[in-house]
C-alpha cells in the first residue's frame, strides 16, 4: 500500500498555533519572568515539544519580542489602522486600554515583569522597551501638542515631563493593582491621573507645594 503523503499545514493553522505559543508564553514568562519560564514549560502547555517551538520561532529571544509585539498589537487591534490615534482621542485610548487592562490580568502582568527585567543591561528585551517608551513619550507629547494648538495655546514646557509621567503612573498603578486588585479600581485611578495631568497642562494653576519644604534639583545639589 503506498503510504500516505502528510498534508502541509495550512498557514491559518499555523498562524493559530503560533497565537497559542505566544498565549502560554504570555502566561509563562508573566508568572516566572523570562529567565525563570523555560520553553519546555511553554511546550508542555500547548501540547508540543521544545523542538517544535524552536520551529515556529528559532529562539526564546525570538520568541519573548514577539510576545511583547503580539502584547502592543492587542493594544491597537480594534483602532482604524491599528494604530492609536492623536490629540485628546489618544489620552482617551490611555484610559480605555487601563479599563481594558483590568480584564487581562495575565497581559498586564507579563508586561509588568519583563519590563522591570529589562533594566538589566544582558535582557533581550531591553532594546525593545527603550524604544517603547521613546515612542510612546513623543507620542503622548504630540498628542499635547495638537490639543494646545487647537486650542490656542503656547505649547507649554511641561509637556516632556506630562508626557513621561502619563505613562509611569499608568505603568505604577498597574504594579499596585497585580498586587493587591481589591486596593484600586485599575481603570478609575488611571483615569483620575491621566485627567489630572492632561489639565495641569491645558490649565495650569498655581501648584499646592509651592512654598513647602519641596525643594527643586538645583536648590538641592546646592544644598549638598
Amino acid at each position: 500500500m503506498t503510504e500516505q503523503r502528510r498534508q502541509p499545514r495550512s498557514r491559518p493553522e499555523t498562524l493559530a498555533r503560533r497565537r497559542d505559543i505566544l498565549d502560554a508564553a504570555t502566561e509563562i514568562f508573566g508568572a516566572k519572568g523570562f529567565t525563570g519560564g523555560t520553553l519546555q514549560e511553554i511546550a508542555d502547555q500547548v501540547g508540543m515539544t521544545h523542538a517544535g517551538i524552536l520551529h515556529h520561532f528559532g529562539s526564546k529571544d525570538a520568541l519573548l519580542l514577539e510576545v511583547l509585539a503580539h502584547r502592543d498589537q492587542t493594544d491597537v487591534a480594534d483602532l482604524a489602522e491599528q494604530h492609536i490615534p492623536d490629540g485628546m482621542d489618544l489620552f482617551r485610548h490611555l484610559v480605555r486600554t487601563a479599563f481594558a487592562n483590568a480584564q487581562r490580568p495575565g497581559i498586564v502582568q507579563a508586561y509588568a515583569v519583563l519590563s522591570a527585567e529589562s533594566v538589566t543591561s544582558d535582557h533581550p528585551g531591553r532594546a525593545f522597551f527603550q524604544k517603547r517608551y521613546e515612542t510612546l513619550r513623543g507620542e503622548v507629547a504630540h498628542a499635547f501638542a495638537v490639543v494646545c494648538a487647537e486650542r490656542g495655546i503656547t505649547e507649554p514646557d511641561t509637556v516632556a515631563d506630562a508626557a513621561t509621567a502619563i505613562l509611569a503612573v499608568m505603568d505604577g498603578l498597574q504594579v499596585q493593582w497585580l498586587l493587591d486588585p481589591t486596593a484600586l479600581d485599575l481603570g478609575r485611578a488611571s483615569q483620575f491621573a491621566i485627567e489630572a495631568i492632561v489639565a495641569s497642562v491645558l490649565e495650569p494653576v498655581p501648584s499646592p507645594l509651592a512654598g513647602s519644604a519641596v525643594i527643586s534639583a538645583d536648590q538641592s545639589r546646592s544644598t549638598v
